[in-house]
């Protein structure tokens, strides 16, 4: 009988996650800023969608056509469920990488995504891919593609196989995953207490190590502890993707392109004399010691002329997620906390207050006499995109058209909130991807759409749905017992979600 995991975690379910790199709205920005032409939007394709949320959240909010597979039928089953709720144009199957890839009947896709799977599969299923996207791939279609890699692992992967091969070797016949997993934790505090030079020489494994076990084993089960594990690094990546005919484009992640925030002076001296655009990225990874990628590379890369990128930026709409009070002036890079600068990003965030779509040329425009010049507002929704303040918008006729299946998939969603935290994100028609909203959040807009009109009676809804599943709120670490301080809290979170997210929830047009 033939193992169709292939290696591959299959019985523990994957996390509930959404990625918004896989929207394929989200390139457009990363590759004007990067002076390159953005691809087209219209068919995607996401390989190894884990449990569909943001397959199925790009589908209906984008009003795009989206084929995919991932192999386990039971997380292809909650996918197929999502789809036929929102009615998206989303084919999501449980094929394998094998079968998906050499179907006859798959069309050419403007885009191809791969969050992650890429670390955790065999080199002959990683050769299938790249032969797909070698002929699946419109020319000027943008793969985009994350994996862990290389200098960032290297410490761990010994780390790493070790706690494989003990819950291979020392685990128990029948016993589940998460079992093997926490013994297997177990047994590496175990081996750290006896002082072994590795840690002496590797003294950060420790730490990490005590991460990974505050992380949820659903996680830890699908990152650590598959047959086939490989951190890569950029350049060995590049050799894998030469007979797809790819140029790398940039990072997906819009933190990558501030070199401020990640690199010192004499780093970024250094990765400026190097001509070759590729071996600058090894470099750069050494600098900031990367431990994961997030990666756009085309088929075909077009340079715009400085008129044309202006001009294409200017373009761009851009919306807020945050209420302006919550928007913080500090990030985090590479190389630590930077602020950024009062004088240039509050006359940005005072305009987009509104809640309302710009482009950065009428936000321009409306900053012009505070000494705000283009090229800061391209700078601005860079930084704030990266750090999920803003997000891009689409055009009105396709919010439109999405809406109707958003509002399907939402109101499913919100419904699977009453008894589950599974899911944070609701489909927005506006940015064409996903956005945060927690469970109670989610609950408020289910007592909304009840008829409920004040906060109070949100609360007293939410509170009737915990406590007829003995669930309590938690505080500070501690569970409230009475009903009353229950009741209150939630009273309290009612009223700040009435001030502050219900408005642009609105405005996403997901309330």
């Amino acid at each position: 009988m033939s193992d169709w995991t292939a290696g591959y975690v299959a019985d523990i379910g994957y996390t509930y996650g959404y990625y918004a790199e896989l929207n394929p709205l989200r390139i457009s920005l990363a590759f004007l800023n990067a002076g390159l032409v953005p691809p087209e939007l219209g068919i995607h394709c996401e390989l190894g969608y884990g449990q569909g949320v943001s397959a199925n959240i790009h589908a209906a909010a984008s009003g795009s056509t989206w084929h995919a597979t991932d192999f386990n039928p039971a997380q292809a089953g909650f996918a197929q469920a999502l789809a036929r709720v929102s009615g998206a144009n989303a084919h999501l199957t449980d094929e394998a990488f094998a079968d998906f890839c050499n179907r006859p009947d798959l069309p050419d896709f403007d885009s191809i995504g791969l969050h992650g799977i890429w670390s955790w599969i065999s080199d002959e299923n990683r050769a299938v891919i790249v032969d797909f996207i070698r002929r699946k791939l419109k020319v000027g279609g943008v793969l985009y593609i994350s994996y862990n890699t290389q200098p960032g692992w290297a410490a761990m992967v010994p780390m790493r196989d070790l706690l494989t091969e003990h819950s291979e070797v020392m685990g128990m016949s029948g016993q589940g995953i998460v079992s093997r997993i926490d013994d297997a934790l177990d047994f590496a505090d175990k081996l750290f207490e006896t002082n072994p030079i590795y840690s002496k020489v590797n003294p950060l494994v420790i730490d990490r190590l005590k991460g990974i076990k505050k992380q949820n084993r659903n996680y830890l089960a699908h990152e650590y502890f598959n047959r086939d594990w490989l951190p890569m690094s950029f350049s060995r990546m590049k050799q894998w993707l030469i007979p797809a005919k790819l140029d790398y484009a940039c990072s997906a992640h819009y933190h990558d392109h501030i070199n401020a925030l990640n690199l010192t002076a004499e780093q970024q001296k250094l990765l400026g004399e190097i001509p070759d655009a590729m071996f600058r990225e090894t470099v750069r990874d050494f600098c900031v010691n990367q431990q994961f990628r997030r990666d756009y590379w085309v088929k075909g890369a077009r340079k715009l002329t400085q008129l044309e990128q202006a001009e294409a930026l200017g373009l761009q709409k851009i919306i807020l997620l945050q209420s302006r009070v919550d928007v913080s002036l500090k990030v985090t890079g590479a190389i630590g906390e930077a602020g950024l600068q009062e004088a240039i990003y509050n006359p940005v965030l005072d305009i987009l207050s509104d809640y309302k779509p710009k482009t950065l040329s009428q936000i321009v425009h409306l900053v012009k006499d505070k000494g705000v010049t283009f090229a800061h507002v391209v700078q601005v929704a860079i930084v704030l995109s990266g750090a999920g303040y803003l997000a891009a918008a689409q055009d009105e006729t396709v919010i439109s058209k999405a809406k109707k299946q958003t509002d399907k998939l939402n109101i499913y969603l919100i419904d699977k909130a009453r008894g589950s935290s599974d899911i944070g994100f609701l489909a927005s028609p506006v940015t064409g991807g996903g956005v945060a909203v927690g469970r109670f959040q989610q609950l408020f807009l289910l007592a909304i759409r009840q008829g409920r009109k004040q906060p109070i009676e949100w609360a007293q809804l939410v509170w009737q749905i915990l406590a007829s599943q003995g669930q309590k709120i938690i505080k500070e670490g501690k569970a409230l017992e009475s009903p009353e301080d229950n009741l209150a809290e939630l009273t309290e979170q009612a009223q700040i979600f009435a001030e502050k997210q219900l408005p642009i929830l609105k405005a996403l047009q997901i309330a």
